[in-house]
């Protein structure tokens, strides 16, 4: 058994959305694109109708992807978790990803290396600490070490870098003072006991004249 298509409107509220209604009363709404190809008058089958909802939910869910990958890049596990919190099912979840996958807009080898990339760049930390975050945003450890590997860090320079950002906080310190904050703030971003107070005594004699034991 078919059913007429009798109205096409837009959706009031959202333009982008288009009200269908069946032997003329409503039936459901479309995504436009997922609408394209419908007319007045066309008759469309139970199953036409189910495949039309299925598509359509997932444009509705690769747009709201979209969207949440416009403020950052996201891991593959970020973007899971957050489709799945918008209730979409796994089938669905997995179909945009792939998606996003084929228009190189989601991958975790990328998303690995932008996120050290920016740390370096922005807030620099240990690879200790690097490697922990990336844990938590779900990638593989092959995928990590691999990113790691790449990047070719050395703590040393990172926590130089990290110390030159923070070092006008303590410029009127004295020695002791500067060294407890000054190496606490690196620690903080994972750098060990040993590059801390390394990095630390070196920031004081190259913004020092007068060094203190």
């Amino acid at each position: 058994m078919s059913e007429e298509i009798t109205a096409i409107t837009p959706q009031k509220g959202n333009p982008h959305r288009l009200n269908i209604s069946l032997d003329g009363t409503y039936a459901f709404s479309l995504d436009r694109m997922s609408a394209a190809w419908l007319k007045l008058g066309q008759n469309l089958s139970a199953s036409e109708i189910e495949d039309l909802k299925a598509r359509d939910e997932i444009e509705v869910a690769f747009n709201r992807a979209s969207h949440f990958l416009s403020f950052r890049a996201r891991s593959e596990t970020e973007m899971l978790s957050y489709l799945s919190d918008k209730g979409f099912s796994e089938t669905v979840s997995e179909n945009v990803i792939n998606r996003l996958k084929e228009e190189r807009l989601l991958g975790d080898h990328r998303f690995a290396q932008d996120w050290i990339d920016n740390r370096v760049s922005f807030r620099p930390r240990s690879q200790l600490q690097l490697r922990h975050e990336l844990r938590q945003k779900g990638l593989q450890e092959n995928i990590i070490e691999d990113a790691l590997q790449k990047a070719n860090l050395d703590d040393i320079e990172l926590a130089t870098v990290a110390g030159k950002k923070l070092i006008k906080r303590y410029t009127n310190l004295g020695w002791q003072d500067f060294r407890r904050k000054m190496a606490a703030a690196l620690a903080r971003r994972g750098f060990s006991y040993e590059t801390s107070h390394t990095v630390t005594k070196q920031l004081w004699d190259e913004t020092h004249t007068d060094t203190q034991a």
